[in-house]
């Protein structure tokens, strides 16, 4: 029997008991109802338990998700998610671009090759003009990143670490390979089924469709169609267009439903989605930052449009934070600590987001054994293991760990479990624009992915990196 994945009641019910419980909402007269009648938890790991629920448990659990969407919140005023209120709730927003470079607070730019110490220091530098030679390191880096975690995706940590031990891969230096892996553990742990055939060092011939490089291809496409203004009814109508259902998940799946229901946005995000504080709009982000460098604001509002799709709160923000970091970053004239402090402006410093984020921060700064970060984030945040909250803050700790380094930061990420080729994508983006091209990422990473994207985006299947590039360089240079 057809199990379709993360839309049926009976399986959204035990996740949404579980974000009411994290977003400020009292869910325990609806938790003891759904297991009074037999209910069960939400699949671990999976978005379909294996066998149907019965006629009445599906009801239920139908009523029970709308029950608790109307239940109140005490974390509404904290945690808006509106543009005007997300703004006035961010006292450093950062302003819109003006003849010179964005500051970070607290940063001064990394100053040009020249002069003299005090006249390099005096004033920002101009925003240099993208290059395509930046871009298309984004791209290698998205790319790299993405693969590297694709093979051990829903596994949990203790798994990930075993199985990198056992052909001497740890800490990380290198794509996972099956060669020397005992048996018993593969019984125990096996690769993500999916995944295995094309992303294990063994086994990798070109870069293979991914969602986390999907998104970006759409994101691409929406901008060409209909430039900067575009609206989030404008993403909506590009997903129904270009976007195959089956290639949805989570909170995206959640939002095309919806839209097939005839539910606009910013409803499609809130009707029966537990998923509205996932990974998913963080996902999205990279194009929106890439094409605005040096202005985070711009790259955040342009996020917050194509989030409210799918998310609310914290999973909006994760978005703005990855589009403002990456901005920032793609100017070439930042470290990435003064990236990870712009993000942070366009926030809303009395979030669970913003919290997580600067705890990370402050644990990668004082730990040396980055496993030693990695065990206290998960101690802190048990959470699913797509939830944006903890993904975003394991985001930002490996960064800082690694202090931006391309492959430090690639294998920190995905070093530290949870939605591993994800986190990677978006470390391998902003740590591959600090780059600044695709000669400064190790060919041992890039070389494998043989310029091809496998996609099932519109015309984009087995597009270069370097074509990639021309075409998002032409977005960031359109008035």
């Amino acid at each position: 029997m057809l199990r379709l994945t993360w839309v049926q009641p009976e399986d959204l019910i035990g996740h949404e008991l579980h974000q009411a419980a994290q977003d400020g909402r009292e869910p325990s007269a609806a938790a003891t109802r759904w297991k009074a009648a037999g209910g069960q938890d939400a699949p671990l790991r999976a978005g379909a338990s294996p066998k149907p629920a019965s006629r009445y448990l599906r009801r239920l659990a139908a009523d029970l998700l709308d029950e608790l969407a109307d239940l109140p919140s005490k974390l509404t005023d904290l945690e808006p998610t509106d543009l005007t209120t997300i703004k006035a709730s961010c006292p450093s927003w950062p302003t819109p671009l003006g003849p010179r470079a964005y500051v970070p607070p607290g940063a001064a730019p990394v100053p040009p090759r020249g002069g003299t110490p005090q006249a390099r220091a005096s004033a920002p530098a101009p925003t240099p003009p993208p290059t395509r030679a930046r871009y298309e390191a984004a791209w290698l880096g998205r790319a790299v990143g993405c693969l590297l975690g694709k093979p051990v995706e829903k596994l949990p940590l203790d798994a990930i670490r075993s199985l990198a031990r056992s052909t001497g891969n740890w800490p990380l230096t290198t794509y996972f390979t099956a060669h020397g892996v005992p048996e018993a553990l593969l019984a125990a742990h096996p690769w993500n089924r999916r995944s295995a055939t094309t992303s294990l060092a063994e086994n990798i011939d070109g870069m293979p469709e991914d969602d986390d490089l999907n998104y970006p291809l759409l994101n691409l496409l929406l901008l060409q169609r209909h430039g900067r203004t575009f609206t989030t009814q404008d993403v909506a109508a590009l997903w129904l267009d270009e976007l195959p259902a089956g290639r949805t998940f989570t909170a995206e799946r959640i939002a095309y439903r919806n839209l097939l229901l005839g539910l606009d946005p910013p409803h499609t995000a809130r009707h029966r989605n537990p998923f509205r504080e996932w990974i998913g709009a963080l996902i999205r982000a990279d194009v929106h930052g890439w094409t605005n460098p040096g202005d985070p604001a711009a790259a955040a509002e342009q996020a917050h449009r194509d989030a409210t799709l799918t998310h609310t709160a914290n999973g909006v923000y994760a978005a703005m934070f990855t589009a403002a970091t990456i901005a920032t970053a793609a100017t070439g004239t930042y470290d990435i600590h003064a990236c990870l402090r712009t993000g942070l402006t366009v926030v809303p410093p009395a979030s669970r987001l913003a919290a997580a984020v600067t705890h990370a921060i402050q644990l990668a700064r004082e730990h040396e054994d980055f496993d030693t970060v990695v065990d206290h984030l998960h101690a802190t945040h048990p959470h699913h293991w797509v939830h944006a909250i903890p993904n975003t803050a394991l985001i930002a700790a490996a960064l800082t760990h690694a202090n931006g380094d391309f492959t430090g930061s690639i294998c920190r990420a995905v070093s530290g479990g949870w939605d591993t080729d994800s986190n990677g994508a978006t470390v391998g983006s902003i740590a591959a624009l600090l780059a600044g091209t695709p000669s400064a990422l190790p060919d041992r990473w890039t070389a494998p992915l043989k310029n091809r994207l496998s996609t099932s985006v519109g015309d984009f299947d087995g597009i270069g990196f370097d074509t990639l590039a021309h075409l998002t360089h032409r977005e960031a240079v359109r008035p």
